[in-house]
C-alpha cells in the first residue's frame, strides 16, 4: 500500500482546503496519507501525523503543495533522500508542478497507478572560503546559486574561473551558476539560455554587466566554477535559489559544482517540457 507524504505551504490561501480534498481523495483509493505536525494540526487530523525527519524511512513519495518556492525548498530539503516529489500548484506560475487543484483525482489516480515518468533534475554545491578558510558549506540549490550586489547603485567584480582555468571578469549586478531547472527562472530574466531539463549542464549568467561583450556561458556538469568577488562597498550576498541568503566579503572565493545527489520531480508522460513552456511563458499561442 502507497505510502504518500504531503509537503504543504500554508500561507497559500487554498492550502487547508486543497490538503483535506487531497487526504480523501487518497485514503478512497486505497493510499495511506501522512502530514507533519503543523498540517495535522491545521486540518485537525493528528491520526496522520509524522514528522518530516521520519518521511524518509516511511513515505514512498511526496505531493508537495505550494507554488515553484516551495517545491525549490523541499528539494534542498528532501533530495538526499531519494524521494520523488509531485508537484501540485496552489501558487502562481507553478512552472515546476505538475497538478492544479482541479486535476487532484486524476493526479492521484496516475501516481498510484505508476503511470509517470521520473525527472532526475541537476543540483548544485556550493561553498565559500574567506583567508583560506571554508565559512559556508553544503549549499545545496536547485535553480541557481546568484552572487549580487546588497544594496542599489553599487557593483560587484566577479572573476571567473572554470576548472581552475581563468574565463573572464565580470563588473555589474553580479553572477548567476544556473542549472537547466534553474534556466527558466532567474537565468532567463539576465537574458540567459533556455536549457533542457534532461541535459546535465550548468550556465554561468552575468546579472545586468556593464560591458558591451558578456555573454552567458554553458559548461559541462562535472567542471568546477570558482568566482573571486570584490565590491567597493563591500555589500554583497550569496543567493541560494533566491531564498537562502549568506553575507560576503571582499576576495571571497564562491566554488560551485554539480550536487552528488538530484531531485526526482514526478512528470506525467503526455506533458512535455516544450508545451509547459509555452503555456505557462506564454511564448506562443
Amino acid at each position: 500500500m502507497k505510502v504518500i507524504g504531503l509537503l504543504v505551504n500554508h500561507t497559500k490561501p487554498m492550502a487547508k482546503d486543497v490538503a483535506r480534498r487531497l487526504i480523501g481523495i487518497i485514503e478512497k483509493n486505497g493510499a495511506i496519507a501522512r502530514v507533519d505536525e503543523t498540517t495535522a494540526a491545521v486540518i485537525g487530523r493528528i491520526d496522520l501525523l509524522l514528522p518530516q525527519a521520519d518521511f524518509a524511512d516511511q513515505v514512498d513519495l511526496l505531493f508537495v503543495l505550494g507554488g515553484d518556492g516551495t517545491i525549490l525548498g523541499f528539494a534542498r530539503k528532501f533530495a538526499k533522500t531519494g524521494l520523488p516529489l509531485l508537484g501540485i500548484n496552489i501558487g502562481h506560475l507553478g512552472f515546476l508542478s505538475e497538478a492544479e487543484p482541479q486535476d487532484l483525482e486524476e493526479s492521484v489516480k496516475r501516481v498510484l497507478e505508476g503511470n509517470y515518468c521520473l525527472e532526475n533534475r541537476l543540483m548544485l554545491e556550493a561553498q565559500v572560503e574567506r583567508d583560506g578558510q571554508v565559512i559556508y558549506e553544503d549549499l545545496i540549490a536547485l535553480n541557481e546559486i546568484g552572487i549580487s550586489k546588497d544594496r542599489f547603485g553599487t557593483m560587484v567584480t566577479c572573476r571567473l574561473f572554470v576548472d581552475d582555468m581563468y574565463v573572464d571578469q565580470y563588473t555589474g549586478d553580479g553572477l548567476l551558476i544556473s542549472t537547466p531547472t534553474g534556466s527558466t527562472a532567474y537565468s532567463l530574466s539576465c537574458g540567459g539560455p533556455i536549457v533542457s531539463p534532461h541535459i546535465d549542464v550548468m550556465l554561468i549568467t552575468p546579472i545586468c554587466p556593464h560591458t558591451l561583450h558578456s555573454r552567458p556561458l554553458v559548461i559541462a556538469a562535472d567542471q568546477e566554477v570558482r568566482v573571486e568577488v570584490s565590491g567597493t562597498h563591500e555589500e554583497m550576498v550569496l543567493l541560494v535559489d533566491g531564498q537562502d541568503f549568506r553575507t560576503l566579503e571582499n576576495h571571497d572565493i564562491i566554488r560551485v559544482r554539480q550536487a552528488p545527489y538530484k531531485t526526482k520531480l514526478i512528470k506525467w508522460r503526455d506533458r512535455e517540457f516544450f508545451d509547459v513552456l509555452r503555456r505557462k511563458l506564454h511564448c506562443a499561442p
